[in-house]
């Protein structure tokens, strides 16, 4: 079931045509962004222990952009291109984490909202690459994690339905949505996921 809510602005055409005018750059990008997506699921399991009902599936997330991330190396390896020597800024994460509040239970739900949104946003973009792709391998590749983006975007607010009453949920959601907007338009454009 669809529990995730459609972006309220799509990515500005610019975007992937910058995307495949420095491909090698987004990949590199990719890449990093999944090892981040694996890190940010393992952390709420750290942060959150006693939240045992959606351990499982945060254990399984993590391993799946984990997958993800190896399966966009081979990529970057078959391509000749290396891992970035560190990890730039995310400005885009950053400025959604900022607007987290600060109580344990609204952090908490928080988290879960913006984990949403961001796998909406990504699957967005991975559809907008594998749409526009010549490479008939990188297609499916891209179609793929789109579908598979898609549905963590739905994971993560099944997860937040185990503690929260839905309206509760979907006013966050909406907020962090509308937020999320707001940001992808005011980003400058780059061979980056965000």
């Amino acid at each position: 079931m669809k529990r995730n809510l459609p972006l309220t602005v799509p990515s500005p055409p610019g975007w992937i045509e910058t995307v495949l005018a420095d491909f090698n750059s987004f990949l590199q990008d990719h890449a990093d962004a999944e090892r981040k997506a694996s890190g940010f699921a393992m952390s709420m399991v750290a942060k959150y222990p006693d939240r045992v009902e959606i351990i499982p599936e945060l254990i399984e997330t993590a391993l799946e952009e984990m997958e993800h991330f190896q399966a966009v190396y081979k990529v970057m390896e078959s391509r000749g291109v290396q891992l970035a020597h560190s990890i730039p800024k995310d400005h885009y994460m950053i400025d959604l984490i900022k607007m987290r509040r600060t109580g344990r239970e609204e952090h908490f739900l928080d988290r879960l909202c913006i984990g949403s949104v961001v796998e909406s946003r990504g699957a967005e973009r991975f559809k907008l690459v594998a749409d526009n792709l010549e490479d008939p391998e990188l297609k499916r590749f891209y179609k793929m994690l789109w579908t598979s983006e898609a549905k963590h975007g739905n994971v993560y607010v099944n997860m937040a339905l185990n503690y929260f009453p839905e309206d509760e949920v979907y006013e966050r959601l909406n907020w962090f949505n509308d937020r999320e907007g707001e940001l992808i338009t005011a980003l400058p454009l780059k061979a980056a996921l965000h």
